[in-house]
């Protein structure tokens, strides 16, 4: 074995770095893309990004819609990738010009290409490019291989010996020194410092452009905040050998080293563990303290995750003692998802006017303003937006905001999209289409511990307390799966009030009770919502309907999309929860959510 001194000078011309991991990357002479070739853009890590399809001699995106880790999946194994870590939705990976190749696509999981799945058709969309997906995949720890890359992953080969290295201190030569206030002061006033310093090697740091390691220079001197010391050669080992142990007390200290560093990967992985921590503080406090956080730090990913928590959970977050303090840009990037989770819009509207008459001292009418008009108007039922003159707190200070809304509301309840109001609403406003609305008229849920009876069940999760007036248990033997009936509307403009849908709901705990209703199930525990009539009225209204995945009756862990009729709570070992919950224990909330294209 070469000594540590010769081994370093060996290794460290082959070593390429890459999104955290050492890559030597040999590119084939061959990389025009062909027809249905797939990849993923706009990340600077090989394995993440927006989804793109080669058609026509052109790029192109995917569509969101009804996509899930199955999809993703097939995407990642085209690409040679080990599997899906998980789906990105509302990522911004930078502009998007060319065409929305693909739509509404559904994969049975077992494609070799994502055009091998079934799509609306080759650009045939009703989406926005701000609807691309993205796909994060597994990363293999041996070859990666697709059409113009062979990539080689030399991380765990090399941990060992890098850290021995660094352990060792063997040939050190660049000194670094971290300084922290000790919170006391010297004789003539100014701070006292600790220090700790370490000795690193000038051929790893020079991979990082932040420590300035040149041939001429020996030494850094670095401020670093009192809580973080404990951390620091834990964050240096990490440089050598891509490899640390994070805990719950560590993770803010080592994401902070790696933002003010510019270890991205590392950055990104640490943002990832906080979805484990968010659901644990009931005050809301933590989360918007994460997401202050995030934003000061510029990580996306964790900004991202600590938004769509919030989202999720918006309703207990609106009864929180955080709420009336909450800071107004948060608010805006809650208002602006079609995820977000109430019971009803005039509920959003409700909240949102008491947040803008408690903080209205600190906010000036033009920001009031812009807030009200993220409310979807169109989507409060039309008896209530008769009412707003009379019962809303801010109609007669904000009198125009509130009369175009609701003329648009009214325009959208009696005329929809027909040819003359076409121009005027606009096909890719959010404001026509529906959130994730909870309420006794659009949802249902279902304890798949508890056994069906015909005694009406009390919910604890007062986010979710809300009960179909319509459903009814259906009586079953106890081995059959629990069913409910949900009756809705068949979309909530007023032109379909008396058009009534019959849903049947069910879940699926057992191949045979799939089989007992004449239902083929991937796998299970599978859940189906499913429609037993149609109407002749409703060629242009589609349904984007949605489960939510109740964890112990506190909070939303996992939200997804049905083909067709079916759900899967549980896909594949691949599947990983945007929440975890600890003992798997769910209640399941069965969203009806129709759209008029």
């Amino acid at each position: 074995m070469l000594p540590p001194q010769n081994l370093l000078a060996f290794i460290l011309p082959v070593l390429y770095v890459s999104g955290g991991a050492y890559r030597l990357d040999i590119l084939k002479q061959n990389s025009e893309p062909n027809e249905g070739n797939v990849r993923l853009f706009g990340s600077d890590s090989p394995s993440e990004g927006r989804v793109e399809v080669f058609h026509d001699g052109k790029w192109g995106t995917v569509c969101d819609d009804n996509w899930d880790i199955t999809e993703a999946e097939v995407v990642c194994r085209q690409l040679n990738f080990p599997g899906a870590k998980s789906v990105v939705v509302g990522k911004d990976y930078g502009p998007a010009s060319g065409p929305i190749w693909l739509d509404e696509i559904t994969c049975e999981g077992r494609e070799k290409e994502l055009v091998s799945c079934r799509f609306s058709g080759w650009g045939i969309t009703d989406c926005s490019h701000k609807e691309d997906v993205g796909v994060i995949c597994e990363r293999g720890s041996d070859l990666t291989t697709d059409d113009s890359t062979h990539s080689l992953d030399h991380s765990i080969g090399l941990s060992g010996d890098l850290g021995q290295i660094f352990d060792n201190g063997t040939a050190c030569d660049f000194w670094i020194i971290f300084q922290t206030p000790s919170g006391n002061r010297k004789d003539d006033g100014t701070p006292e410092m600790t220090e700790t310093t370490i000795c690193a090697h000038k051929a790893i740091l020079m991979l990082y452009p932040y420590f300035s390691a040149s041939v001429e220079a020996n030494n850094i001197t670095i401020m670093v905040k009192k809580p973080c010391q404990p951390y620091l050669i834990s964050f240096i080992r990490y440089l050598y050998t891509r490899k640390t142990d994070v805990t719950h007390s560590s993770a803010m200290c080592l994401h902070q080293l790696a933002s003010d560093f510019g270890v991205k990967q590392l950055m990104e992985d640490i943002g990832r563990l906080f979805s484990k921590i968010l659901p644990d503080d009931a005050s809301f406090y933590s989360q918007v303290s994460l997401y202050k956080y995030a934003v000061e730090s510029k990580d996306l990913v964790l900004e991202e995750n600590c938004i769509q928590y919030l989202a999720w959970n918006f309703q207990n977050l609106t009864g929180s003692p955080v709420w009336a303090s909450l800071p107004g840009e948060l608010l805006r990037s809650l208002l602006v998802r079609s995820d977000l989770v109430v019971p009803d819009e005039y509920y959003l509207l409700q909240t949102l006017e008491n947040w803008i008459t408690t903080n209205a001292d600190s906010l000036t009418s033009e920001s009031q303003a812009d807030l009200l008009r993220l409310v979807r108007f169109p989507m409060i039922p039309a008896e209530k937006l008769y009412e707003l003159g009379s019962t809303s707190p801010l109609y007669k200070t904000h009198r125009d905001v509130y009369l175009d809304s609701v003329l648009k509301a009214y325009q959208f309840n009696v005329l929809l999209y027909n040819n003359q109001t076409k121009s005027q609403l606009g096909k890719e406003s959010d404001d026509y289409k529906p959130r994730i609305y909870t309420s006794e008229t659009w949802s249902i849920e279902i304890d798949p511990i508890t056994k069906p009876s015909g005694s009406r069940r009390q919910n604890q999760y007062s986010s979710y307390e809300y009960r179909n007036r319509y459903g009814h248990y259906y009586p079953s033997p106890t081995s059959s799966p629990q069913n409910k009936q949900l009756i809705t509307p068949l979309h909530n403009s007023l032109l379909f009030k008396n058009n009534m849908i019959t849903w049947d709901v069910n879940v699926f705990k057992t191949q045979s009770d799939c089989s007992r209703y004449g239902v083929r199930c991937e796998s299970i525990p599978a859940v189906r919502l499913a429609r037993r009539n149609r109407y002749s009225s409703e060629s242009s209204v589609v349904f984007r309907n949605r489960l939510l995945m109740i964890c112990q009756n506190k909070y939303v862990a996992q939200i997804q999309g049905f083909k067709e009729t079916m759900a899967y709570v549980i896909s594949n070992i691949t599947q990983v929860l945007a929440y975890p919950c600890p003992d798997h224990k769910y209640t399941y909330r069965f969203v009806v959510r129709p759209e008029y294209l």
